[in-house]
């Protein structure tokens, strides 16, 4: 009989182990991909419910737009007739008083008291008289604050109160029809603003308000027309890079007070905002021309042009600190400030680049300094060593300014009446300058040394100069000598002195009986 093959053990344990090592491993990557599936459905799951959450959100605050919308709209058709009468009413009350002021002979006088001017500001609405109003106004520029708040009670008595404002405001917009230019172009802005924004309440709807403006169909295509007239003399005033910025802020103005913007000029209105960002108005102005949408992008268009001052300002407008942290924004402003500063300070072509990159840095000092405070931000960015380096500064400014002092051994005019060499006496080559009064001129030897000859100090009876020597050798010199005009006159530097010869007082404190020596001029 044939024995049978009995399998090894070992062979057998082998292949059952490997085998096990195969499931095992089998399981391990099942589990792994079952937790990974499974984390990707609970991210599913999660990100849903999310979008659930805030969809519901913006149902829920459009459900309550509409209702509040509705409900205005019910009130306003139901006031309408309430309104209308009411606008009649005020009609003839003003029509009467416009006819009382018309039948007066002669203008009233009014005197120069805040009550004078709110009486003469209303005597030209009155009579609608827009030209003598635009002349009164822009004389009082200096009393901005008074008329900020009587302009809109002077308004209310216009029978048309926009159309008034627009043929007050034509001298200046959409095109300056002023004769005489003066360098300063857009220094009637102001006046144009002003009225613009003290015609919104006067004519802001009693149930809507603001948003919508009471005005007459032919009045507001009027207001479209100017607007068009003004973006199209854009080219003329240089493009949107090169308009200048009241210019800008009487557009925008007009559009708000007029409700005549439009959203295919979005792009427009944008541009023209960022491009005059300093002003303190522009971020209201943007939100009423209905760029709240695009607000976020603005603020870090400016933030990427160096303005970060000027986005803080729009970020607090809109209430979007959490996204644009305020004080990170001033921070690197400030940064950007020094490095301009100190890249002024390294052209060497700039002659006065100390002058102009100190008042650069003191400017950005100025402009965060203000912020903080107007958004008390105190806490998070103290303003202390702000104020300390803005007054150092200051100060050094403030040295630069004052004279420098004359040393007392500089060339001066004598308080004994010597005169003093001639102007050009310095840029002569072998000229001599001197510090004491006018002196006899001598021909020296550059082979000789000075000799300093005994003199009584300050004496004024003794009539001889002091004994110096020139060409000669001391033994030769008989006697002391000066050339006078009978003489023959040697060689001159820089000019004849007049006067004559005078002893020399002691001078610098020097009491020792020694006449000051000469610099030796050498003649070549």
């Amino acid at each position: 009989m044939g024995s049978l093959a009995i399998p090894d053990r070992g062979e057998m344990f082998q292949t059952s182990f490997e085998d096990f090592q195969r499931q095992t491993s089998l399981m391990t990557s099942c589990t792994l991909l079952w937790k990974e599936l499974s984390d990707h459905f609970s991210s599913l799951e999660q990100d849903l419910q999310k979008k659930s959450e805030a969809l519901k959100k913006k149902i829920q605050t459009l459900d309550h737009k509409t209702k509040e919308t509705v409900d205005v709209l019910v009130k306003r058709e139901v006031s309408i007739d309430g309104n209308v009468e009411q606008a009649l009413v005020k009609v003839e009350e003003r029509k009467e008083a416009a006819l009382k002021a018309f039948q007066k002979s002669g203008e009233e006088e009014f005197d120069d008291s805040e009550e004078g001017m709110l009486l003469k500001l209303r005597y030209f609405c009155t009579k609608m008289d827009s030209e003598g109003f635009w002349k009164f106004l822009t004389a009082k520029k200096k009393e901005l604050d008074k008329l900020r708040a009587q302009i809109p009670l002077a308004l209310s008595d216009c029978i048309d109160p926009a159309k008034f404002v627009m043929e007050a405001i034509s001298e200046a917009f959409p095109v300056s029809m002023r004769v005489e230019k003066c360098e300063r172009s857009n220094d009637l802005a102001w006046a144009c603003v002003l009225l613009l924004e003290s015609l919104i309440p006067v004519v802001a709807d009693p149930i809507l308000g603001s948003s919508r403006p009471l005005l007459t169909p032919r009045v507001k295509e009027r207001a479209k027309e100017i607007a068009e007239t003004w973006k199209e003399s854009l080219e003329q005033r240089g493009g949107i890079e090169n308009v200048k910025t009241p210019d800008v802020h009487i557009f925008l103005q007009h559009l708000v007070t007029f409700a005549v913007f439009c959203k295919e000029d979005a792009d427009l209105y944008r541009k023209l905002v960022i491009g005059s960002a300093w002003r303190k108005q522009m971020p209201k102005l943007a939100i009423s021309l209905g760029l709240g949408d695009n607000m976020a992008e603005m603020i870090e268009e400016l933030i990427s042009k160096g303005q970060q001052v000027d986005a803080v300002h729009f970020t607090y407008e809109v209430g979007l600190t959490d996204k644009f942290p305020p004080v990170p924004l001033l921070k690197a402003y400030l940064k950007d400030s020094r490095k301009a500063a100190n890249s002024i300070l390294g052209d060497r072509n700039n002659s006065g680049r100390a002058a102009v990159a100190g008042r650069k840095e003191q400017s950005a000092l100025r402009a965060v300094i203000k912020c903080i405070e107007e958004y008390k931000l105190e806490a998070e960015y103290p303003p202390e060593g702000l104020r300390k380096r803005l007054d150092q500064l200051e100060k050094a400014k403030t040295e630069k300014k004052k004279p420098a002092a004359i040393p007392a051994n500089k060339r001066t005019r004598a308080s004994n009446g010597g005169p003093m060499p001639p102007a050009k006496a310095g840029r002569l080559t072998n000229a001599y300058v001197s510090s004491f009064p006018a002196a006899p001129t001598f021909i020296r030897s550059p082979s000789h040394a000075q000799y300093p000859a005994v003199v009584s100090p300050y004496s004024y009876d003794r009539p001889s100069p002091p004994i110096l020597y020139g060409s000669r050798s001391p033994s030769a010199v008989r006697e002391p000598y000066a050339y006078s005009p009978e003489e023959t006159a040697p060689p001159t530097i820089g000019g004849p002195y007049p006067g004559a010869p005078m002893n020399y007082p002691a001078y610098g404190g020097y009491g020792n009986g020694l006449a000051p020596g000469y610099q030796q001029a050498y003649y070549r």
